[in-house]
């Protein structure tokens, strides 16, 4: 995962803790799965489609 061991992403949320705060952080983890999920979402529809035309011309 990025070369990241336990201790830098142990330090990562300890300062997203500090900056953000403890209330927030659920709602950040939250927005980011979302904005995770519609990423994948639309790179899969997206071969998907390029998929479909490649068949179509061929």
């Amino acid at each position: 995962m990025l070369g990241l061991g336990l201790p830098e992403i142990l330090l990562i949320l300890v300062i997203a803790l500090l900056i953000f705060g403890a209330a927030k952080l659920p709602e950040i983890g939250k927005a980011l799965g979302k904005a995770l999920s519609e990423f994948k979402k639309g790179t899969q529809e997206f071969n998907d489609n390029n998929k479909e035309d490649g068949s179509k011309s061929g």
